[in-house]
């Protein structure tokens, strides 16, 4: 595998399709926490690495992939345990951004991102809490798909916040996110506790009724970035088949509900991983670290009101969208910042890139981004937020618009 970008940390690795299916001639790649037979995961930490063995087995999603005639090839690039959206990995380096040449690809899942928009696979898996698929996608110019929560299990997959983690999925055209979506969707994940029906019947269902536009996310976007944004969600706009609704979606702040989002995150991030951490005393880069330190200081807090708050978000977003609305949003607020940047311009670029993706986050709602052309030349993202568990619809009818 060609892995000139340095999108791979196991460029060698070769799966070959179990039989002839749906995504016959597709090659794919994963992100270093998705099990593979006899691969070590190193999720993107050298002492996780050394601390783990093998697997003996793939994750389901692999198996369907495979099953429906798709070849693995390579593992991708990971932050360090995935708690990060930049895309700059202390031990193992930051992928090129093929797209954007000079700028971070976006993390967790930047090598699968890289992978993709260097034309190295056709699609690739990453996983997606806090805005990991979003973010990079948007960054390196694809389309990502972070699904509704509890639609495509876990199995075999490093966890970080179980209840906000999903699977998702990076190409580099509409009908390719959609192809894989018919398969990983429609398999059902019924040994899931927090399983969704995803109806096979949404993807005839192609316009949505309802733009919804929420002007405190939109007032997010940067200067250099809006009139792109604008554009792209004309095109959305003339395919509506009622009307467009302008809103304030957080009227508390959007920053209110990133700070539940966090907090919620950061306590079970540290009950999944503590232990370990604790155990091993892994090296982590700087600003890992220090997450890491703040997640442990979770433990024991009262978490009431966010847990509150985010069922108050969950409530309204899902009766607000029903089956035929949509949110539609910057995916970031502006192209990728520079590589070894500013840690000060870092982290206000990840604030406001977590308080536009801690809306599908918080209510476990369906969201594909769609890549733009930006000030300069460079990649944006447009967001769509679908109803819950109308992943299929929202996929269909972006295959239908961006072809």
């Amino acid at each position: 595998m060609d892995n000139r970008y340095g999108a791979f940390i196991t460029p060698e690795l070769n799966v070959m399709p179990m039989r002839r299916g749906y995504l016959d001639g597709l090659v794919f790649a994963v992100k270093d926490v998705f099990a593979i037979t006899d691969h070590r995961s190193s999720a993107g930490n050298p002492d996780w690495l050394r601390s783990h063995e093998a697997s003996s087995y793939h994750a389901d999603v692999v198996t369907k992939l495979l099953l429906a005639g798709a070849s693995l090839r390579g593992v991708t690039h990971t932050d360090e345990l995935m708690y990060s959206l930049g895309g700059e990995n202390y031990h193992y380096g930051t992928p090129t951004n093929p797209r954007a040449p000079g700028r971070i690809p976006g993390g967790s899942s930047s090598g699968s991102a890289v992978a993709v928009a260097s034309g190295g696979v056709d699609f690739a898996l990453g996983t997606d809490t806090g805005g990991s698929i979003r973010v990079p996608s948007s960054y390196c110019g694809v389309f990502g798909f972070r699904p509704t929560y509890g639609a495509i299990g876990m199995d075999g997959v490093i966890p970080l916040s179980p209840s906000f983690d999903t699977v998702g999925w990076m190409a580099d055209k509409a009908e390719l996110l959609y192809k894989v979506g018919k398969v990983l969707l429609e398999s059902g994940n019924s040994e899931n506790e927090n399983s969704v029906v995803v109806s096979r019947s949404q993807s005839f269902r192609k316009s949505m009724e309802r733009i919804v536009i929420p002007t405190d996310a939109w007032a997010l976007a940067g200067k250099g970035s809006s009139e792109s944004l604008y554009n792209a969600l004309a095109i959305l706009q003339q395919d509506v088949t009622s009307t467009t609704e302008i809103v304030e979606l957080a009227p508390e702040g959007l920053k209110k509900w990133m700070d539940a989002f966090r907090e919620l995150q950061g306590d079970e991030i540290w009950t999944t991983h503590g232990e370990w951490i604790q155990r091993e005393h892994p090296q982590f880069g700087s600003d890992i670290a220090e997450r890491f330190t703040w997640a442990s200081q979770q433990q024991g807090k009262d978490h009431t009101s966010a847990r509150a708050l985010r069922a108050e978000v969950t409530s309204q977003l899902r009766r607000m969208l029903g089956q035929s609305s949509c949110i539609v949003i910057p995916t970031v607020p502006e192209a990728a910042p520079l590589c070894g940047g500013d840690d000060r311009q870092l982290e206000m670029n990840r604030s406001g890139a977590m308080k536009l993706c801690c809306i599908a986050g918080l209510a476990g709602l369906p969201q594909v981004t769609v890549p733009i052309t930006g000030e300069h030349g460079l990649p944006l993202g447009l967001s769509i937020i679908g109803g819950h568990g109308q992943d299929l619809r929202l996929l269909s009818w972006i295959k239908e618009i961006w072809k």
